[in-house]
């Protein structure tokens, strides 16, 4: 779909398209406040899978971005729902933090270390040795072995992190199993929340600032793509790739007041 007119309702990336480092990109609250206004289906996503939708929302808050809780949608969430949607029920092992456990219990999951259904690695800032050691164990025994999103780093003050796709990176080592991936680039993520919102691949748009990510899952997923040039892409990288996106814009701002 290349006519940004018939788009109905709207994805969003969080980093890079509407804040950088807690401050607003331009456009970004105008844009909110737009879709707000005329009604508008709209989630915010992210790969990050540490916070809750209520911690989320507090901080676009803070920066000046009015979203509600449930108009924000993490890797966590569509993980939570993949797993719910597979295994009603079921139990998990997971390495992560509040934001992955409270996803699964809210989906009705247990949290156990014996026998688990799933070993779910999502973000967290405090690995532990002792922790992916049992989650080897586990897989080795049985347990599906689940990834949030695949991103090998991610960024601090001080520099680069690991994340959680070099954690499941090491796991796979020890283990011989490849996790399945929930958050992007898998489509899988975009379509449980366009479910959430009632939306339908033809009149949905994703906006993004990755091209390896955003755009190519969004393309997978039938969408609109619109990549923005605020985060990490350029015109260079964007040549890299086979594919395209629908629209290259500055920033979001380009798209307030576009279209009724």
């Amino acid at each position: 779909m290349a006519d940004r007119a018939r788009v109905e309702c709207w994805l969003t990336d969080m980093d890079g398209v509407l804040v950088h480092e807690n401050t607003p990109l331009p456009g970004a609250p105008e844009l909110i406040r737009q879709w707000t206004e005329r009604g508008t289906p709209y989630l915010v996503l992210t790969n990050n899978s540490i916070f809750t939708p209520r911690d989320l929302a507090a901080r676009l808050r803070a920066s000046g971005l009015p979203v509600p809780e449930d108009r924000i949608w993490t890797s966590a969430l569509a993980t939570a729902d993949f797993c719910a949607s597979q295994m009603p029920g079921g139990s998990a092992f997971v390495i992560g933090e509040a934001g992955m456990t409270t996803a699964l219990h809210e989906a009705g999951f247990v949290m156990t270390e014996t026998d688990p259904d799933y070993v779910v690695v999502g973000e967290t800032r405090n690995y532990s040795f002792e922790a992916i050691t049992k989650a080897i164990r586990l897989i080795n025994r049985g347990a599906r072995f689940i990834a949030t999103n695949p991103d090998a780093t991610g960024p601090s003050a001080d520099g680069v992190l690991p994340a959680t796709g070099a954690i499941s990176a090491l796991i796979t080592k020890a283990t011989g199993k490849e996790p399945y991936v929930v958050g992007k680039p898998n489509p899988m993520m975009f379509r449980s929340a366009m479910n959430k919102i009632g939306a339908h691949s033809e009149v949905t748009g994703m906006i993004g600032d990755r091209m390896d990510t955003d755009v190519v899952a969004g393309i997978e997923a039938g969408l609109h793509t619109v990549l923005v040039l605020t985060g990490i892409s350029d015109e260079r990288e964007i040549e890299r790739y086979p594919f395209r996106p629908s629209e290259v814009i500055d920033g979001v701002h380009e798209l307030v007041d576009a279209g009724d």
